[in-house]
């Protein structure tokens, strides 16, 4: 299975991936796409098998797993940061504990329902559903604030 990568190179990184990645980039099996922006990403996203999420420190929120995920496309995860609260482990992709698990994930992301990923998405992630969240919770601060003041006499 080719692997993909879509990623932009910090300056500060080029040495390392000058010398540890790119020789091993061979345009075949291995494939450098380069940092995608929102006209590409969503077909990027949609055509592949899963996304691969290797972070390694505690990232607070990933926004790229969600938008995999409204691609109905599943994340395979390292258990780091907002991984877990973010990715139903065997539903919307694998949560792994590093790479050769991550390996086993890959040959597994086709046994999970891309429809469901969705529905998963759209029922924890869309503006509708925050939208929703904080009016619920603009009525249950009104509520709190309003039994709290004193009656007003006749």
């Amino acid at each position: 299975m080719p692997l993909r990568i879509a990623a932009k190179v910090p300056r500060g990184e080029r040495g390392y991936f000058s010398e540890r990645l790119q020789p091993r980039i061979d345009g075949t099996h291995i494939q450098m796409s380069g940092e995608v922006n929102d006209a590409t990403k969503q077909g990027f996203l949609a055509e592949a098998a899963a996304l691969l999420f290797p972070i390694n420190w505690p990232e607070p929120f990933g926004l790229v797993m969600i938008e995999a995920m409204a691609c109905g496309t599943p994340v395979i995860a390292f258990r780091s940061g907002s991984v877990p609260e973010v990715i139903d482990d065997g539903v919307t992709g694998f949560i792994v504990e590093g790479e050769e698990e991550a390996v086993d994930a890959v040959k597994r992301a086709c046994t999970l329902d891309r429809r469901k990923v969705r529905e998963r998405f759209e029922a924890r992630f869309t503006a509708r559903r925050m939208a929703q969240d904080y009016v619920r919770l603009y009525h249950q601060l009104s509520r709190a604030k309003a039994a709290r003041q004193p009656a007003l006499a006749d």
